[in-house]
């Protein structure tokens, strides 16, 4: 997947280390590089999540090394389909794989009466499926 670069040239999508504070390692955060100028900005179909993220480690926060496809689903798809052991897995099953899993969960939070749990699935749900349609093969090995 590509963008338009304010250059002229292509930006390719990437899973970067985000540092907040020179202090929070945030892996694993798709971000749109340019080769040509090294300009590189966050997808904005993750930035609320991204922000949310940082908002809640506070202005003076610990050092800490964080993972992005832990809290954002398209930043954990991203990670499914770039693993080399994954690679001859074809994108849809994946996916399919993954909203599978996601659904296994919020039936056990339902059962255990979880609403915290609940929501966040639900939650994951939505970004999946708001997700779906992105090219997730342009981020092979």
């Amino acid at each position: 997947m590509q963008k338009q670069c304010k250059c002229g040239d292509s930006m390719s999508l990437h899973l970067r280390t985000v540092i907040f504070s020179n202090k929070v390692e945030i892996e694993n955060v798709p971000i749109y590089s340019c080769d040509s100028c090294s300009s590189s900005e966050v997808i904005p179909e993750v930035k609320p999540e991204l922000t949310g993220l940082i908002g809640g480690l506070g202005t003076n926060p610990s050092k800490q090394q964080l993972y992005f496809n832990e809290y954002n689903e398209l930043a954990h798809l991203m990670c499914a389909v770039s693993q080399k052991d994954q690679v001859h897995i074809p994108v849809q099953k994946i996916l399919e794989d993954r909203i599978n899993q996601l659904l296994d969960l919020l039936l056990l939070a339902n059962s255990l009466n979880d609403e915290a749990w609940i929501a966040d699935v639900q939650n994951r749900l939505k970004q999946v499926t708001r997700h779906a349609t992105y090219d997730l093969k342009t981020l092979g090995p």
